[in-house]
């Protein structure tokens, strides 16, 4: 079994690959969900991982739903991403009433060929995940990324295992609070690969700063992947 580790640094990156995860979805700023990295990230981490990196297109946090302008600017990254070497995309775009954006989606396959894309949990949001399945399938996404619909990937187990037994050409991977106490049901329910970010936060200030920098998160707390974290995981796949 896969175990793909949302990797949001160079650290948590390295540390990923040094206790032996299988692949990272690299992006930064997990706690707004994610966006994509700075191409010096991407550069640092692709010089010096061997395992297969896999790049976030996602241009803010929010929605999912695009300007064309936005659109843009993410079919110039995956174009500098391809150029760079990364081994796929994840990506995904939905419309204003949370369906699949079928024409940004094409576009950003078509920018994307050659590489592994994955749909990224936008899914989550659809209102008819079933018919969203369907049309990702005709689309040609090799993946699906999805906690079932559910605040986490094992609440959403039921609908993940209905969405894998629909599945034809496309792979269902959940993610989503996958930790080494839950991933067991994932494996037993025959899921090829699972999404974890194994993260612990940290404290790097010794002192409260005067002025807040952050609107919404604790001022000095940083968010790694942990090794430990990471082994226990990778002992309950084994």
């Amino acid at each position: 079994m896969i175990l793909e580790i949302c990797a949001n640094s160079f650290e948590s990156a390295m540390a990923a690959q040094k206790v032996g995860a299988h692949r990272i979805e690299l992006c930064t700023e997990l706690s707004l969900g994610g966006v994509t990295p700075s191409f010096g990230l991407i550069e640092k981490v692709l010089s010096s991982l061997t395992i297969p990196v896999h790049v976030l297109i996602r241009p803010r946090s929010g929605n999912f739903t695009y300007t064309e302008s936005e659109v843009d600017v993410m079919l110039k990254d995956i174009q500098q991403c391809k150029k760079m070497g990364v081994a796929g995309i994840v990506t995904g775009a939905l419309t204003l009433e949370n369906e699949i954006d079928v024409e940004t989606t094409q576009q950003l396959l078509l920018a994307s060929e050659g590489l592994d894309v994955t749909f990224h949990r936008a899914f989550d949001w659809c209102h008819n995940p079933k018919k969203s399945l369907q049309e990702l399938q005709q689309l040609g996404v090799k993946r699906i990324l999805t906690s079932g619909q559910q605040p986490n990937a094992f609440e959403g187990l039921t609908l993940l295992k209905e969405l894998k037994a629909l599945s034809e050409s496309i792979e269902i991977m959940p993610g989503g609070g996958i930790h080494s106490e839950n991933v067991g049901a994932f494996k037993k329910a025959g899921f090829i690969s699972v999404h974890c970010s194994a993260s612990e936060k940290v404290q790097t200030l010794i002192n409260a700063p005067k002025v807040a920098m952050q609107s919404a998160l604790d001022e000095g707390v940083i968010t790694y992947s942990s090794e430990e974290k990471i082994r226990e995981i990778l002992k309950k796949l084994a």
